[in-house]
């Protein structure tokens, strides 16, 4: 018996830390603050190159130096290649109202503002989000 109690603490505490050090999977989900934005974008197709370079550059300076910017997808639309979307994962709000004042962002902004047709931004409400580890 007494074995099987320091057994029983140990697993409890790695299951612990698995599921994010002392909050229980109910807590978290309770409490998740992750913000997700979804965007849709229409590129001047002359200017689609220069667009992925400098998307490409933004996104993975966000990635690479924002720790509350937990993922950025963006695809093209078979058929269109020049209508994107995009699929944005924050921490937080403070995380991304810190992403959308970075320098690199405000980089983004200026160097493709004339190159997008039209963005259309949808304000969404996470009901699951769910990945495989890496």
């Amino acid at each position: 018996m007494f074995k099987n109690r320091y057994y029983v603490k140990a697993v409890l505490l790695v299951g612990a830390l698995i599921m994010g050090g002392e909050k229980s999977a109910v807590q978290a989900q309770e409490r998740d603050e992750r913000v997700v934005r979804v965007a849709e974008l229409v590129i001047d197709p002359a200017q689609l190159d220069a667009y992925k370079a400098a998307v490409k550059e933004e996104m993975e300076h966000a990635i690479d130096l924002e720790p509350g910017v937990l993922a950025i997808y963006s695809v093209a639309e078979k058929d269109k290649p020049n209508s994107l979307r995009f699929f944005e994962i924050y921490a937080s709000e403070e995380a991304y109202r810190a992403h959308i004042a970075s320098p690199h962002f405000k980089k983004y902004v200026a160097t493709t503002q004339s190159m997008i047709l039209s963005r259309k931004l949808i304000e969404t409400v996470p009901v699951q989000l769910s990945a495989k580890p890496h």
